[in-house]
């Protein structure tokens, strides 16, 4: 390794799950990062985990993780309620910070989650992967060269077939719910157009359905948006959809782009636009989205190159989830107690 070569992350992972094999453990690899620990409720799954994926070590608890003092970078892919409890003891821990979606449950959570980061001063990131990718970098690219024109609407569509009746996603005591685990998505690229858009979008109006079984928890939620300069919005998400769909359209003054699946652009790298000059397609590539995230993470925190996403961006998307869920009628989602 040459003297100027970043040393590589040292990472350590909360839980075993199944998000992690293409989330962290492929661009960890390929990044040339460590994979130093992982812990997991069952001692036995950890190290299964271990072992198929070649971490150097488990622990017991994930407790016994963060006090690992080799472990400089915790990955959460836990649970969503269990998000914002083990992002404090992680930066309580001194320990820098990649999270999955959302990064808690509920706003005010979040804001401990970022008071936190603050006085670790270590790096916290909410892995919206997405955005690193050069499939939303380019729908940007037209907003701002002025092709598409001005703003108009915008619309972000993010649905999944069913999970089992069973999964953490269904509860509402471990923060489920269509719009926490998808809906985010569109939530959180409308609110990255905010340049574009005269600033911040606000929910006007929000109507869900329930699943069936789990009062509270949201199968399925449809938001209606609207940004300062006047343009408008919608975020649709599904969680017992007939099939996978994960698109974000947008819609300016001279044309429109849209990305047929924004979420997983390594699935379907096309950005389609309509222009008075025609229609074109442009094919942007199928690195993953997680690599290009996990560059940019290891990035900032070996060389302090600022991030499109920080603590105070993830304080926001939780009061836009939060403020959906209310005018949907249904509550925001409870922190979990350890």
């Amino acid at each position: 390794m040459s003297a100027s070569a970043p040393q590589p992350l040292r990472i350590g992972i909360l839980g075993a799950a199944r998000i992690t094999e293409r989330a962290l453990i492929a661009p960890a690899r390929s990044g040339g990062h460590r994979l130093v620990a992982v812990a997991a409720r069952d001692r036995d799954r950890a190290e299964a985990f271990a072992a198929a994926h070649g971490v150097e070590r488990t622990h017991g608890s994930y407790a016994e993780l963060l006090a690992d003092p080799e472990v400089e970078v915790v990955y959460n892919p836990l649970a969503n309620g269990l998000h914002g409890p083990w992002n404090l003891a992680a930066l309580a821990a001194g320990k820098h910070v990649l999270t999955e979606k959302p990064s808690a449950s509920n706003a005010g959570e979040a804001r401990d989650v970022r008071e936190a980061a603050e006085a670790a001063g270590t790096v916290f990131m909410e892995a919206f992967h997405y955005l690193f990718h050069p499939v939303t970098r380019r729908l940007h690219e037209l907003l701002a060269s002025g092709e598409l024109g001005a703003l108009r609407h915008a619309e972000a569509m993010v649905a999944i077939p069913a999970p089992e009746d069973g999964d953490p996603r269904w509860s509402l005591a471990l923060a489920g719910g269509a719009l926490m685990d998808l809906g985010c998505y569109g939530l959180h690229a409308l609110r990255m157009l905010a340049p574009w858009a005269g600033g911040a979008p606000r929910v006007a109006t929000a109507r869900a359905g329930e699943r069936a079984g789990a009062p509270g928890v949201d199968e399925w939620l449809d938001a209606d948006v609207e940004f300062p300069g006047g343009a408008t919005g919608t975020a649709r998400c599904h969680m017992a959809y007939g099939r996978l769909e994960m698109s974000l359209r947008i819609v300016g003054s001279r044309g429109e782009a849209t990305a047929p699946n924004f979420v997983l652009p390594q699935l379907d790298d096309r950005v389609v636009v309509r222009t008075a000059d025609g229609e074109r397609t442009e094919q942007l590539g199928t690195r993953s989205s997680y690599a290009y995230q996990l560059e940019a993470f290891a990035e900032r925190v070996r060389r302090g190159t600022p991030l499109p996403l920080s603590a105070e961006d993830a304080v926001e998307t939780m009061g836009v989830i939060d403020a959906c869920y209310t005018a949907a009628g249904l509550s925001p989602r409870p922190r979990t107690t350890l």
